[in-house]
């Protein structure tokens, strides 16, 4: 299993992480991504009944921030104004918005 925190636009968000089998992260993520957009993640024209599938057993496992060992996928919902520093969709990669890094 690998984790997926969710990070919502939403002012109540809670910033779940998730946990998802191997099957449901790669259809999240791209191979060697670990940062969606919800938007782009359906925009990949991937079968949406298995997405819709998949998204609701992964709303099912929720992981207690205090117990996760790592987190392996960002998961944002309703933050288009983030992608601009996650030109790569990799956390590690991120950058401000002049072009440098963020870390």
């Amino acid at each position: 299993m690998k984790n997926i925190q969710v990070i919502d636009g939403a002012v109540n968000c809670v910033y779940d992480i998730l946990a998802a089998t191997d099957e449901e992260f790669s259809l999240i993520f791209p191979a060697g991504q670990d940062v969606a957009f919800i938007d782009e993640v359906y925009e990949r024209r991937l079968d949406e009944a298995t997405l819709n599938s998949a998204f609701k057993a992964l709303w099912t496992r929720r992981v207690v921030k205090a117990q996760a060992m790592e987190i392996h996928g960002l998961l944002f919902y309703q933050l288009d104004e983030k992608k601009p520093y996650y030109p790569s969709r990799r956390d590690e990669e991120a950058v401000n918005s002049g072009g440098s890094r963020l870390r």
